[in-house]
């Protein structure tokens, strides 16, 4: 009898030193859901920006899936990149009003966000908004836009112009906020492409970075104690030189945020 005991805890033991090790590679890869994009990915700057950091990371485009096939894979990524595209739909910040205002939007993709978002969140994922990405962290969290720019603000400032690769301007980057503290300046060049911002500052955010007339640049936690990686820029790094402090190092760090996250996780599987 205390054979077979013992020879069942060594098997036990035995077990659990193989099926450990074929845990961890299976959840080696790293995932990052990319809610939408344009084009191909192999044509796609969003993706071809995070895999200049990260080349062997799995990015999943989270539009072109079915909603349960997004629902699965979204359970398994480990970041997600809120990325540029069309105007969010006004009532979705109290503006119904301004529809007529607002440029193209799609409600399917608008839904699909706002979802992923709050599950993010719950999840305390990492999350990085780029351009509308940026302003719906701001709606999601309950604040509102300026509808059109150009007609809500008198400003001196180009934000979105005709020849849209050639539109650029600067910005006060606030340095005891999290973009400051990744880009390590208080001020550079930006790329600029939207006729949309935040108006409102949604309650649990903060400023990172301004442009002269006013208009908020990067949005993040004013109480970052327990909380998620959360950075929003109006600007569009992906398009930007990566030898830019303000593009390359925020690739750098939300890829960095989402490795700790996948690594946590796994941890948190295997007690």
């Amino acid at each position: 009898m205390e054979f077979g005991r013992k020879l069942k805890i060594l098997l036990i033991v035995l077990g659990i030193v193989i099926v450990l090790p074929q845990c961890s590679q299976k959840d080696e890869t790293l995932r990052i859901a990319v809610s939408y994009i344009h084009n191909s990915p192999e044509k796609n700057n969003y993706i071809k920006w995070l895999k200049s950091v990260a080349p062997d990371a799995e990015l999943l485009v989270m539009y072109d899936m079915s909603k349960d096939s997004a629902e699965k894979m979204f359970g398994k990524s480990h970041g997600l990149l809120l990325t540029g595209g069309d105007d969010i739909y006004p009532g979705w910040h109290g503006k119904e009003k301004d529809t007529a205002r607002c440029g193209d939007f799609d409600m399917k993709r608008d839904t699909m966000e706002l979802y992923l978002f709050k599950t993010a969140q719950k999840r305390k994922m990492p999350i990085l908004g780029i351009c509308r990405g940026s302003q719906l962290i701001n709606v999601a969290m309950g604040g509102s836009l300026y509808v059109d720019l150009p007609t809500d603000i008198n400003s001196n400032v180009a934000h979105q112009i005709e020849d849209w690769r050639n539109c650029y301007h600067e910005v006060k980057v606030y340095s005891n906020g999290l973009l400051g503290a990744i880009s390590g300046v208080e001020s550079g060049t930006v790329n600029s492409n939207h006729h949309q911002a935040v108006e409102r500052l949604a309650d649990g955010l903060r400023v990172h970075a301004i442009s002269s007339d006013g208009v908020i640049e990067s949005i993040g936690w004013a109480d970052t104690l327990n909380k998620n990686f959360l950075l929003g820029v109006q600007w569009h790094p992906e398009r930007m030189d990566t030898t830019s402090v303000l593009s390359r190092p925020l690739a750098e760090r939300f890829i960095n945020e989402a490795i700790t996250f996948k690594d946590r996780s796994l941890w948190k599987r295997l007690q």
